[in-house]
């Protein structure tokens, strides 16, 4: 089933079988000769669900959680549900195709499938691509700088409106990179949205967890944000270490007001949060690098696991 060719000095996609795509192996082609149909719906509607995945000397942090959230997410989309075990084979597939690298990204993309000229649909479609990793050791040691942005709804907009399809990991993420783009107008380097009632919410591409004392905080789930799987790690290792750590309905007074905090990701995975809409906010190096090393074995901030 599994076939793996090492492609040196370049990213790598997998395609699993279905959609139109005659073969069942699981052959890894250069992500510069990868072909996705042009009427595939993830193509045409972003109409589809994806999952981002960090790698660590090889190996993928909390696949079995971004499993079940792609999942979750097509199940929000009311698509066909995704084949795990075959996410999980086109994972293990192109990692052993590319070269290796102290970080890597992984991502997990599940489509509708391809609109026919009939108006029928031929699918699900899905495919992995891994990326050479970025150097976020600054963003992980220094933190980044946050403004608040209103997301123009209210925190009860999953219950009221579920077809706006809050906490699914779509692949419609057009209004995240506008966020990005006015954080950078501000002169910050990422955000955290406010619904209308006055609530916290999540960034663009990352969950918040804040801390008081001993004890760590992030918005709750039903607020209409995604479930972090970064985050839930996060909380792993601080609930080990006897911290209390909880989902909660929280306010930007309850950042402004931290010990600490930090923004959650599959790629950066930590980044404290240095300042709030230009306002400082304490970092603390030393307990963000500890649990950069026992969550997901990365030493002192750099490459090096």
């Amino acid at each position: 089933m599994t076939e793996a060719t090492t492609v040196p000095n370049d990213d790598v996609v997998v395609f699993l079988p279905g959609g139109g795509r005659a073969s069942a192996a699981l052959v890894a082609v250069p992500q510069a000769e990868a072909e996705v149909n042009v009427a595939d719906l993830a193509v045409t509607r972003g109409d589809g669900v994806f999952e981002s995945i960090g790698v660590v000397a090889g190996r993928p942090l909390e696949l079995p959680r971004h499993l079940t959230r792609l999942a979750h997410s097509a199940e929000l989309l009311e698509l066909p549900a995704p084949d795990l075990a075959a996410f999980e084979a086109a994972v293990q597939a192109a990692l052993a195709a590319h070269e290796p690298a102290p970080e890597l990204l992984v991502k997990l993309f599940h489509s509708r499938g391809v609109e026919t000229p009939a108006h029928t649909v031929d699918g699900p479609t899905g495919w992995v691509q891994v990326l050479s990793g970025a150097d976020h050791t600054a963003a992980r040691r220094d933190g980044v700088r946050v403004a608040l942005l209103d997301r123009g709804y209210r925190s009860d907009i999953a219950q009221t409106a579920p077809w706006l399809l809050q906490g699914a990991k779509t692949l419609s993420y057009a209004l995240n990179k506008a966020a990005l783009r006015e954080a950078a107008r501000r002169g910050a380097d990422d955000v955290v949205f406010v619904s209308t009632d006055g609530v916290l919410l999540e960034g663009p591409t990352a969950n918040v967890v804040v801390r008081h004392g001993d004890v760590f905080r992030t918005p709750r789930t039903d607020l209409g944000i995604l479930a972090g799987t970064t985050q839930a790690a996060f909380f792993d290792t601080v609930r080990a270490r006897g911290f209390t750590a909880e989902e909660a309905v929280l306010t930007p007074d309850d950042l402004a007001t931290a010990d600490a905090a930090w923004l959650c990701s599959s790629g950066r995975l930590l980044a404290p949060i240095r300042s709030l809409d230009g306002a400082p906010l304490p970092v603390d190096a030393d307990f963000t690098a500890g649990v950069l090393a026992e969550a997901f074995g990365l030493e002192a901030f750099g490459l090096e696991a």
